[in-house]
């Protein structure tokens, strides 16, 4: 088993999020992984999996969702499944920082985040670029702009 306290596990900087993974595909044999999320920032630009659902749990503040052509804003407690081919994107409530877990089901986007951030990418506009790049790789396609709060 796995046993993670708080704020362990492998941290990614992603530009407006501090992203920790709790589990990854590796470690369930490729059925699920999990991170914490920390939305500090902006959320990505709407998006489409092509191979996975994705769950969100809140853990503590607002999070605004656009999932299909539905806007809501989820609170701490809240959960919000997205399947895989639903159009989706997210963003902090207020330019108020939010925590969140995040459930890739079956694995594998979780590599994407590791992939598409390094040491030389620090600002927005370079994560997006990289990140658009990787996109296909990950069976994902963008779909739009980000939601704004």
């Amino acid at each position: 088993g796995i046993i993670l306290g708080h704020d362990e596990g492998k941290v990614v900087l992603v530009p407006g999020h501090k992203i920790i993974h709790k589990v990854s595909g590796e470690d369930t044999g490729g059925a699920y992984s999990m991170a914490e999320v920390h939305l500090k920032g902006d959320g990505p630009p709407q998006h489409i999996h092509l191979a996975e659902d994705e769950s969100f749990y809140i853990v503590e503040g607002e999070v605004k969702f656009l999932v299909g052509e539905k806007t809501f804003v989820a609170k701490a407690g809240a959960f919000v499944l997205v399947p895989k081919g639903t159009p989706h994107t997210f963003t902090r409530v207020e330019q108020k920082p939010a925590k969140f877990l995040v459930v890739y089901s079956p694995a594998g986007f979780e590599k994407f985040f590791d992939e598409a951030v390094d040491l030389d990418v620090t600002d927005t506009e370079t994560y997006v670029v990289k990140a658009e790049a990787l996109a296909k790789k990950y069976n994902m396609q963008v779909t739009g702009p980000p939601l704004e709060g």
